[in-house]
């Protein structure tokens, strides 16, 4: 029997069945007894082919036919029994597809006044709607799916929101999570807020928390709203690169864009120009007004209400800026100098060796917040600045290890090293991996853990599998070094203080 392509070919050229099958067999047959079963196989695989032609010729005739109710009905208009005006523009439609969408439904099937009506005017209320936008989700109510574009995705979700058509609203959405970056991330999520999109909502927040010290950009601090910044520095989950201190001077610089948002410079002079701007703010104050007391900084107290400030002020140098930036009220640093001096003074004489349970709720909202990115894989071992309580803890990344060690007399420590036989950390470790986008490829996490060391002791914290390991490698760490301050002994001294 000769191949399914001499077949087909010869019936197009006219040739009768049988004549087609004829000159498909050819030469002379073998006699045997497998001449049977041959003949069985071959015309067993001869209607297998026949019917996947068939099948093909089915789908082929159907992606037709859709194309056909496009162009026909949608952009031909043609039998149309309705015309919708709107934003200037005319679309004749059809309802029975009209009736897809949730708000034309409603409308054709109640006692409005619509129902009976051939040319309906829609008011257009949001401002995100476009003609383009319309035509857009007209269409997708004549075809079976929608190719849309990221940069009209706001303004076709808005409109597919005010039509209530849920297949679209879903689409939009997973198109935006799919497309967050450093410069749709502000405004996929405000518009996530707008049209009640909370996965796509979460997904933004999440991208900001991983993404805020790495992206950092004149664009995106402009648009981070007051609010949004809030939840960002308030949580346990920002991804800190180096120290809290890093954190202050992102804030500075932020705070300096949402204040003079007409200036457009290299994002590497902000710094530079906001400590200019703000020192000349403490000019006009004489010194005796913090900015944030100020009328212009009154606003962003809520932001930097929640810096964790026992963590900047633990180093030197990063005291002598924020002393001298005079951004935040006395009071505060007062109260947080107060509370270290006491924090020392039970690691020193009250015997406090550091966290003995999980507290998660002290662990998101006072620990220390530190990171570091290895760029590439190879050998590492850093500390991360700052008076720690005499816990000198080293950090070493090598063959795929991640290790703690307490540092007591084995190496150089510029500052004083506790000598107790025992100290405890409570610690999170998070690692991850991201692409150029800033969406995450991979992460591992140690979850909170408590972990003992005695003097000059290591420990492995993480062993990581190589297949998921992409570097530029991100690693970020919260601690807490020492015991929360029970309240009843605070009390305690503070009742013996006054006697």
């Amino acid at each position: 029997m000769g191949s399914l392509g001499s077949r087909v070919l010869r019936r197009k050229a006219g040739l009768p069945r049988g004549e087609a099958a004829a000159a498909g067999k050819g030469g002379k047959r073998k006699r045997g007894g497998a001449e049977g079963t041959g003949d069985s196989d071959s015309d067993g695989e001869a209607e297998r082919e026949e019917r996947l032609l068939h099948l093909r010729g089915r789908r082929k005739k159907l992606k037709s036919t859709s194309k056909y109710i496009y162009q026909t009905l949608f952009l031909n208009g043609e039998n149309s029994d309705i015309k919708i005006c709107a934003l200037g523009e005319e679309w004749n439609l059809h309802k029975i597809y009209l009736c897809q969408s949730g708000y034309f439904s409603s409308m054709f099937s109640g006692s409005w006044k619509e129902s009976s009506m051939n040319v309906i005017e829609l008011e257009i209320p949001d401002q995100n709607i476009d003609v383009e936008a319309l035509q857009v989700a007209f269409g997708s109510l004549y075809r079976d799916d929608v190719l849309i574009n990221p940069s009209r995705v706001v303004a076709l979700l808005a409109a597919a929101c005010m039509l209530q058509l849920d297949g679209l609203i879903q689409q939009c959405g997973e198109t935006m999570k799919e497309t967050i970056t450093a410069q749709t991330v502000c405004g996929y999520y405000n518009s996530a807020g707008t049209y009640g999109l909370d996965s796509v909502k979460k997904k933004c927040l999440e991208w900001l928390l991983n993404n805020l010290m790495t992206h950092q950009s004149v664009g995106l601090f402009k648009e981070l709203s007051i609010n949004l910044m809030k939840q960002l520095i308030s949580s346990s989950n920002l991804f800190v690169l180096q120290v809290e201190m890093d954190v202050y001077t992102a804030l500075k610089k932020w705070m300096f864009l949402q204040l003079v948002p007409s200036w457009n410079g290299s994002f590497k002079q902000v710094l530079s120009e906001a400590d200019a701007w703000f020192a000349e703010r403490r000019r006009e104050f004489g010194g005796d007004v913090a900015f944030l007391e100020s009328a212009q900084g009154s606003a962003f107290v809520p932001v930097f209400a929640h810096l964790r400030l026992q963590y900047i002020i633990s180093d030197l140098a990063s005291a002598r800026i924020v002393e001298r930036d005079a951004l935040l009220p006395s009071e505060w640093l007062s109260s947080v100098y107060k509370q270290q001096w006491f924090a020392m003074l039970r690691a020193e004489q009250d015997n406090d060796i550091g966290p003995q349970e999980i507290n998660k709720e002290e662990l998101e909202g006072n620990s220390m917040r530190c990171g570091r990115k290895l760029a590439k894989d190879g050998d590492y071992c850093w500390r991360w600045t700052g008076f720690n309580f005499g816990l000198d803890l080293l950090v070493t990344y090598t063959n795929r290890y991640i290790i703690f060690k307490r540092n007591t007399l084995n190496q150089p420590c510029s500052g004083s090293v506790s000598l107790q036989p025992r100290r405890s950390i409570a610690f999170r470790l998070r690692l991850a991996s991201f692409d150029c986008s800033g969406k995450m490829i991979c992460s591992r996490t140690t979850g909170y853990q408590i972990l003992t060391l005695e003097k000059d002791q290591e420990q492995i914290v993480m062993n990581l599998d190589s297949r998921l390991l992409t570097f530029p490698l991100y690693i970020c760490c919260n601690f807490l070094y020492t015991s929360p301050e029970k309240r009843a002994d605070s009390e305690a001294q503070l009742d013996h203080l006054e006697c």
